[in-house]
């Protein structure tokens, strides 16, 4: 299958995600008795749509999300005088809460099932293979020999270029170094430290190697590299990089797949905090790869990008990157819809909790009851935030379409 159809397939299962989520929603809704008006996948002019039990089903124009309508979301909405007794805000406070969440319950629950099937046989990331630049330094020093040393910036080798020092003196892929010219080594980082410091010319490696030590003298290369703020210097090369023996990717059978989704659903929220946490950062970022700059791999990205990236994986036959995929972008989608600001979910369910928490300390000091929160007066602030949000989508799908990212 074409490039171009895994990505309309991917799409196809984003899309249909969104959908549960609505369907969340709607079904939760009607369980506790509450009236839904619509049902519909997507957003514009209505393609088709049939009535059932009340309730109006149907496909719009533009296959981007959903939505349910249910009546009496706030007080002010106007519901039919057949219909209040089954307006949404009639109901208790809980069923409220669980209608509302249910979108995100869902999409959670989608993720947990990939999750779970991805850990027990298509493969999930290996936690314990070095994902920072910190976890690199602290490996072992098990080193991979390379071709050659590149005497300016990192670069493909070419015929000009001199042989690895690392390989002219003997040393083979595997072989852990101990020390470099008499300081010992303990770690990756530390082989780093020891061979810049080092004068570029012979100098004594020691490693082991099949648990059998040695030592080896090098010819360590000058090249040019930029220090920690950024200045290019000259230093030494000894032309190796870290060879790490953990997999990338593991998998855990199905019984052992139950206790490894547990443990990767509190990775991947942690995941997903930190990558909100950076999204304001990276917005400059995002706005010089719509202008012409190089597009950093590290920026937020649209459905449209995440349908790309998807149909390219699932191209290149990298299933477990398709699924980490589809279940990062619901577990996001999850959480975002759950952030307490209007007209998210979680905006209407941090309202109805706050009239109930402002309606309880009036009564516990002898009060009148306020009622409820005056939804005409959020308006400035839920407009802001629609804005906001739709000038984010706007300049993340612009991007993913001038300037996307790409695995290869």
């Amino acid at each position: 299958m074409s490039r171009v159809l895994f990505t309309v397939a991917f799409a196809i299962a984003v899309l249909v995600s969104f959908s549960l989520h609505e369907a969340g929603h709607m079904l939760t809704a009607k369980r506790f008795g509450m009236r839904v008006k619509r049902y519909f996948v997507g957003y514009g002019p209505t393609v088709f749509s049939w009535r059932r039990n009340g309730t109006e089903y149907g496909l719009k124009a533009i296959p981007v999300g959903g939505f349910c309508k249910i009546a009496g979301m706030v007080p002010d909405d106007p519901v039919e005088p057949a219909d209040r007794h089954r307006a949404m805000w009639r109901f208790p406070l809980w069923k409220r809460t669980v209608v509302m969440a249910s979108g995100a319950l869902t999409q959670f629950g989608l993720a947990i099932v990939a999750l779970w099937f991805a850990a027990a046989w298509v493969g999930v990331p290996n936690l314990d293979y070095p994902q920072t630049p910190a976890q690199y330094a602290a490996q072992p020093a098990a080193i991979l020999v390379g071709d050659c040393v590149t005497p300016e910036a990192a670069r493909a080798c070419t015929s000009a270029d001199p042989a690895s020092p690392a390989r002219a003196a003997g040393l083979r892929d595997g072989d852990v170094v101990t020390a470099v010219g008499g300081t010992a080594v303990s770690s990756f980082g530390d082989l780093v430290s020891a061979v810049q410091r080092s004068t570029p010319g012979p100098v004594e490696i020691a490693f082991t190697r099949d648990g059998r030590g040695g030592t080896v003298t090098a010819d360590l290369s000058a090249v040019q590299r930029p220090d920690p703020a950024g200045t290019v210097r000259t230093t030494a090369a000894l032309g190796v990089d870290l060879r790490i023996s953990a997999p990338r990717e593991i998998t855990y059978g199905p019984a052992g797949a139950f206790g490894a989704t547990v443990t990767y659903s509190g990775w991947l929220a942690g995941q997903t905090v930190e990558a909100a946490q950076r999204i304001p950062a990276k917005v400059p970022a995002l706005w010089r790869s719509v202008t012409g700059d190089e597009r950093d791999p590290d920026t937020p990205i649209s459905v449209v990008g995440a349908s790309l990236i998807g149909g390219e994986a699932a191209s290149l036959g990298l299933w477990s990157t398709v699924l980490m995929i589809f279940i990062g972008l619901n577990v996001f989608m999850g959480l975002f819809n759950l952030v307490p600001l209007l007209p998210l979910d979680g905006g209407h369910i941090a309202i109805w909790w706050f009239e109930r928490a402002r309606s309880w300390l009036a009564a516990r000091r002898g009060r009148p009851d306020p009622g409820r929160v005056d939804y005409y007066r959020l308006m400035p602030l839920t407009y802001a935030v629609i804005l906001i949000g739709a000038a984010f989508t706007l300049l993340t799908v612009t991007a993913d379409v001038v300037n996307p990212i790409t695995i290869q």
